[in-house]
């Protein structure tokens, strides 16, 4: 063989390695923000740094009559739960609030992959311990409960089959953004104060040192105007907390996205022993009931996959309702109605289905939250979203 071909064939191993680990580290990235799967670990030891946990099922409610009325639109498509931890003790048991929960629908038909968001403030049915009614916030469910009473609200109030879950902690986030030497992002003076406050916290829970943006002075940077910073680790994971700027908790949804996509960037570009040294890191902070048998074959199926759309559930809804069943008088997010948000979903997430007709139990707890609040269809908002930060 020849000294040319030999190192034509070192060069194509090479390639193919670093393109193993480059998914490797797409798939970290996706799981650390709760919104996509997008890869897969190259060598078993990676993926057994993972905290595998097998979900008790008898716990995880679904609707029977749901998955035989979608058999058609589902083919073809999977559902995972991606979830990001607000946890001060960086721990993924329950006990903890859900603050960003992601359904993931990987469309294999397609070959794309569908996002939306559950934001945390939405009121519904999130249950008890022994399946009593309990309408609160969603994000009670897996301090309640765990990922089984988390898995049980979304299913049993947007009708759907979801058996599988990630979560992770704010320091694995900062870990994989330090490790990709920081991002890129653009802030406006509004938002430099409030990474400032965010990242006290944010950098005490990472256990890392405080590091401030400098506020430029007004003639520089002032109003709805924006200067590009770079973002360490912890910067950047207080930027994506920011919710009390316009839009609050459905902004941050986006300011989350376009984190993710700043990520995806770097990591698809940065050299080997950076991806591998993130996933050492990054990897024992995520537990998920995925087997590695499982992300590994849906990381060889999705080396072609797209993105495709995003959205935030519910479509519709009244922001800051004071409903008065909820939790110490909070304000929440209320769906409007939860009926005809659910048909909404089902349109997103399975095109193949048409006139989809909720089940009787999201009509009764639509209902009931109807007669909570006195929001029914004759007030749902012709434009529920403001403030969504372009993607990009």
């Amino acid at each position: 063989m020849s000294k040319k071909r030999v190192n034509k064939k070192s060069k194509a191993y090479r390639r193919r390695r670093r393109r193993r680990m480059i998914f490797g580290i797409e798939l970290a990235v996706l799981l650390v923000l709760g919104l996509a799967l997008f890869g897969y670990a190259y060598i078993n030891s990676k993926l057994d740094k993972m905290d595998n946990n097998d979900l008790d099922f008898s716990k995880v409610g679904v609707n029977d009559s749901v998955l035989q009325a979608e058999d058609a639109g589902q083919t073809g498509t999977e559902l995972i739960a991606l979830v990001g931890m607000d946890s001060r003790d960086n721990s993924l048991e329950s006990g903890n609030n859900s603050d960003t929960m992601i359904i993931a629908c990987v469309d294999h038909d397609n070959k794309t992959i569908r996002l939306v968001s559950l934001y945390r403030d939405t009121w519904l049915n999130v249950f008890t311990r022994d399946g009593s009614d309990r309408y609160t916030k969603s994000n009670a469910a897996y301090a309640s409960g765990g990922a089984e009473q988390m898995l049980t609200m979304m299913n049993k109030n947007m009708d759907l089959n979801i058996t599988k879950y990630a979560a992770v902690n704010f320091k694995a986030l900062s870990e994989t953004i330090d490790h990709l030497e920081g991002l890129d992002i653009d802030l406006t003076r509004e938002e430099i104060v409030h990474v400032n406050n965010y990242n006290k916290e944010t950098s005490e829970v990472a256990g890392t040192e405080y590091e401030e943006i400098e506020l430029p002075d007004e003639s520089v940077l002032d109003g709805p105007q924006t200067m590009t910073f770079h973002l360490n680790g912890t910067q950047a994971v207080s930027y994506a907390r920011i919710r009390y700027t316009a839009g609050n908790d459905f902004r941050r949804a986006a300011r989350q996205r376009l984190v993710i996509g700043k990520i995806m960037e770097k990591a698809k570009t940065s050299d080997l022993s950076t991806l591998n040294d993130i996933m050492d890191t990054v990897f024992p902070m995520i537990k998920t009931s995925l087997t590695k048998q499982e992300i590994l074959k849906m990381g060889l199926n999705l080396l072609s996959y797209d993105m495709g759309e995003q959205a935030g559930f519910p479509f519709d809804h009244l922001e800051g309702a004071n409903v008065t069943e909820a939790m110490d008088g909070n304000d929440c997010v209320l769906p409007v109605t939860l009926e005809t948000n659910v048909v909404k979903l089902h349109n997103f997430l399975f095109p193949g289905v048409t006139d989809y007709e909720p089940s009787a139990e999201v009509k009764e707890y639509s209902d009931h939250i109807i007669r909570q609040s006195g929001y029914g269809e004759d007030r749902i908002p012709s434009q529920s979203e403001t403030g969504e930060i372009p993607q990009g």
